[in-house]
């Protein structure tokens, strides 16, 4: 497990140079990611669906900058089993806020019940955007609930 800062210089544009990662934690993955992961703590978290990034040209830009992130696929994985370890990291991690990034294909709804499921069991209220994604990489969608 790493947790990284994005390199930042003084000398550095105030916009980052095209192609420059806004990763700041390995790993990724929803099924690899420790629950009291350190860097989750008290952070804005992305759950993205794995097609997300491959779609939108900007992702790092208009979605992962400034946040902790962790991906997976609803279709292929166990959407029960992300549920219970997504309502783990929210109880231990206390998210400021969690953005749902999702495709606009029916099989990525798994990943948003997912959230809201795993949030059902937790005290107090989060805020959460859902962002959906197009297949030909636009925007479609952004909503703010709770």
């Amino acid at each position: 497990m790493m947790h990284f800062k994005a390199e930042e210089t003084p000398a550095a544009p105030a916009a980052p140079a095209p192609g420059r990662s806004r990763l700041t934690q390995w790993p990724v993955q929803l099924m690899l990611v420790p629950v009291e992961a350190p860097y989750l703590k008290d952070a804005d978290i992305l759950v993205a669906a794995d097609c997300v990034p491959f779609a939108l040209a900007g992702f790092h830009e208009q979605l992962l900058k400034g946040k902790a992130v962790v991906v997976g696929c609803p279709k292929l994985d166990d959407v029960a089993h992300y549920t219970r370890k997504l309502a783990q990291i929210f109880s231990s991690a206390r998210p400021r806020s969690i953005t749902v990034a999702t495709m606009e294909v029916p099989c990525c709804s798994g990943m948003v019940k997912a959230v809201y499921d795993a949030l059902d069991s937790l005290d107090g209220s989060v805020p959460v955007y859902t962002v959906t994604v197009g297949i030909r990489g636009q925007i479609l969608n952004e909503v703010q609930s709770r």
